[in-house]
């Protein structure tokens, strides 16, 4: 089986570094200077987990000319999607199912758009991880844990298999029925996570020593949890009490990716956060008050 990463960042270099103690044929997809370190350094990995340095890897600057993949892993930021799909449309498309680790909820979509529902995959990433600036992996806390699955839940004997070679060498990625519950219970942590680490310019610890902002963290967990009511995503338990549970054993000293992109003057993926919830809340009529207030406050930054 052939496997594709496209963007070796946090999540597509972690899943990388398990994914190369398989017997997959694992390929990447990496440009400019981490292209450059890849290719002459390989992946290195700091993690609770173990420590990994895999020095020789198949990386390169675009997907090869006729190659044809099972399994093609997006894990690139959310404003250089299109892009993605730009390339993968003109080259490869035809029997291979696509995996979008994107945060939020517009790769979906716009994959349905571009492909058609029946070639239509979710994918979820629950892991803080992100490169420093020695071009090395960095996962923050033990929290490594990966969901995939069909937008209509048709099964698929590829994805099956991957996830079963996936867990055989300890990669906790799993095949989920339901998969747009996974991707709206990570939106509603992630859209209140990398907002609020990103206005206050504090981690998660000190955020929630603080009652005004644990305060609004809460509140724009709800803000989310109730815009997707009118996508008619269904929970078997609530999304907020749910995270409010995972966030007590989180390190203290944990941020958000979009943070460390402030920080270093990067592009932001807020109009995919923030900014979605805000534009679909007035669109339903529906209240959206911290999430405005991230959105105005971060963007006059």
């Amino acid at each position: 089986m052939k496997i594709l990463i496209f963007g070796v960042g946090g999540v597509g270099g972690y899943l990388g570094s398990k994914l190369e103690t398989t017997d997959l044929d694992i390929s990447y997809v990496a440009r400019g200077k981490r292209f450059d370190f890849l290719k002459k350094n390989g992946l290195l990995v700091n993690s609770a987990h173990e420590n990994v340095n895999i020095k020789k890897i198949k990386v390169f600057k675009k997907i090869p000319e006729k190659e044809r993949y099972d399994i093609i892993i997006s894990t690139v930021k959310l404003y250089d999607f299109d892009n993605f799909i730009c390339e993968i449309k003109s080259k490869i498309v035809e029997g291979s199912v696509i995996l979008p680790f994107q945060n939020g909820v517009y790769s979906e979509q716009k994959i349905i758009g571009e492909f058609g529902e029946k070639n239509c995959y979710g994918a979820v990433a629950q892991i803080s991880a992100y490169v420093d600036e020695k071009q090395s992996i960095i996962h923050k806390g033990k929290l490594a844990t990966f969901f995939v699955g069909h937008l209509e839940n048709t099964f698929t004997n590829k994805l099956e298999f991957f996830s079963e070679t996936c867990r055989s060498v300890g990669l906790d990625l799993l095949y989920k029925k339901n998969i747009q519950e996974k991707i709206w219970e990570k939106f509603i942590f992630l859209s209140a996570y990398s907002g609020i680490t990103t206005l206050t310019k504090k981690p998660i610890g000190e955020i929630f020593e603080t009652k005004s902002l644990k305060e609004d963290f809460i509140n724009a967990m709800l803000e989310t949890y109730n815009l997707s009511q009118f996508f008619n995503v269904k929970f078997r338990i609530n999304p907020v009490d749910y995270w409010l549970s995972k966030i007590k054993n989180m390190p203290y000293d944990m941020t958000s990716s979009m943070y460390i992109d402030f920080k270093n003057k990067k592009k932001l993926e807020l109009r995919w956060l923030s900014g979605f919830i805000v534009e679909q809340s007035e669109r339903f009529g529906t209240s959206c008050i911290v999430h405005k207030k991230i959105l105005d406050g971060i963007e006059s930054k």
